[in-house]
């Protein structure tokens, strides 16, 4: 029984082998499967952000914000990670239908920095917040670091990533920094960190270092409960929030070795997460060592 169902198997793998195959060619197909799914989804989140997120607040006339104080300059590295990342995937995403490299990075790599823009939009219409030009030069960064690479090295050399731990801090502001895990992940920037993980190979071609290690400089910042101290609050005060700075080393996940495709698609999409390693932190009191940092 078991061997009667390994050519199918082998058959299955070879057809998903081919599917996930980026075309040599302009495929129409493929192209148009692609351009309509962004659209859509893009679209329903947009439409479901407006009847879920902001219906909760009082709209009003567009107006401006300037937020680039706050949150020690998390939220903006939030932005900047986010317009990377769908860049990058939106690149991919064309360069599997065949597109030329010319128009992967017209309409793929900004696809970030557009949808980002967009939300900034009702952000515009919004009482609670306001468009902020900060947040859209900080999409431009991320979508700026990706479109660089590629014209500058036809490759990224150097990966914006991300990682995550809890806080004690949520648990005392849950409207502000998350109630759930999921919902702390995206709001307490407590503990967020953002990296910049720079393959050590690509800059070193005829090196012997591994082809997959990585060294990764972070930013993070802790003890915010609030976007600004607030001077007249104790709460504040007991817990005024400082910058950290991050050394570490991490691992390319594209360069390991794998004949699956399936696996190789995971890789790249996992990519985007710092991976633990020995970490040395530096702040404003002291410099920390951890053994594992997350």
């Amino acid at each position: 029984m078991l061997f009667g169902l390994m050519p199918l198997a082998s058959f299955s793998q070879s057809k998903l082998n081919a599917f996930l195959t980026p075309s040599d060619t302009l495929n129409k197909p493929r192209r148009n499967t692609v351009v309509i799914t962004e659209a859509a989804i893009g679209g329903l989140t947009l439409v479901g952000l407006n009847q879920l997120w902001y219906a909760d607040f009082e709209q009003s006339k567009f107006h401006t914000t300037n937020d680039n104080n706050q949150w020690l300059q998390m939220d903006k590295l939030g932005h900047a990670f986010t317009s990377y990342q769908l860049g990058k995937h939106g690149t991919q995403l064309l360069h599997w239908s065949g597109v030329n490299k010319k128009h992967q990075l017209i309409y793929g790599a900004t696809l970030g920095f557009s949808f980002l823009s967009a939300v900034e939009v009702l952000d515009g219409f919004s009482s609670e917040w306001g468009f902020s030009w900060g947040d859209i030069m900080a999409n431009g960064a991320g979508t700026g670091l990706y479109i660089g690479q590629e014209l500058l090295w036809k490759e990224q050399r150097i990966a914006l990533k991300y990682s995550f731990h809890q806080t004690k801090f949520a648990k005392q502001r849950p409207d502000k920094l998350g109630e759930t895990f999921l919902e702390q992940t995206l709001k307490d920037y407590n503990g967020q960190t953002y990296w910049l993980s720079a393959n050590i190979h690509s800059f070193f071609k005829k090196s012997s270092v591994p082809k997959w290690l990585n060294v990764a400089v972070g930013y993070g910042a802790y003890g915010m409960l609030t976007g600004v101290e607030v001077v007249d609050s104790q709460l504040i005060k007991t817990n005024g929030g400082y910058r950290q700075y991050y050394l570490s080393l991490d691992v390319n996940l594209k360069e390991i070795k794998t004949n699956s495709k399936l696996l190789r698609s995971v890789f790249d999409v996992l990519n985007m997460i710092k991976i633990p390693f020995p970490t040395l932190e530096f702040n404003k009191n002291k410099a920390v060592f951890h053994l594992f940092y997350i």
